[in-house]
């Protein structure tokens, strides 16, 4: 398998990024859905500092990935032109949600005054000064951003299995192989 796209096909490299990204994405929404839910304790604490270091993991690699997207050509998809225009917006809301995410999760942790430490090797800095002011309107903006990726996951997923088990195209096979 080639690591780039071609016009036919995605490359290694794309569909390693696609579902490392995937698992984690949803990894990190399931764990923030389950964190909400839990009293104060040793271990909520413990879950929110994983799940700030994973964010930052994720923000690099949207930017990865976003990088390797404007740089490599995408497959030729033979749609009809309006599903060609759903996936790319799609897709772009994606890629405007994934970096939302973790950039929203920075900013509410910094306007909490909390320092982030990236897995013990160094201090990430703030954003912005601390004000409780601010960290409620993050917080909601992060929590609306995480609901409106889910939604997009869901569509995603649902319009992938249309093309494979109704439409019996390529689509779903090409980020699979």
């Amino acid at each position: 398998m080639r690591l780039k796209n071609n016009v036919n096909q995605f490359g290694l490299i794309t569909i390693v990024l696609h579902w490392l990204m995937a698992f984690l994405i949803i990894g990190m929404l399931t764990l923030g859905l389950y964190m909400v839910t839990l009293p104060t304790s040793l271990e909520k604490l413990k879950l929110y500092g994983l799940h700030k270091e994973c964010g930052f993991v994720v923000l690099a690699l949207v930017i990865i990935r976003l990088i390797w997207r404007i740089v490599n050509i995408t497959p030729i998809m033979s749609l009809p032109w309006f599903e060609k225009i759903a996936a790319r917006l799609v897709h772009w809301a994606f890629y405007g949600f994934m970096l939302a995410m973790p950039v929203t999760g920075w900013l509410v942790t910094s306007a909490a005054g909390l320092p982030v430490s990236f897995f013990g090797l160094f201090t990430v800095p703030s954003l912005v000064a601390p004000s409780d002011e601010f960290r409620h309107f993050f917080a909601m903006v992060h929590q609306w951003v995480a609901y409106a990726l889910i939604a997009t996951i869901v569509l995603h997923t649902f319009a992938a299995l249309k093309h494979h088990f109704i439409d019996k195209d390529d689509i779903l096979r090409r980020m699979l192989s």
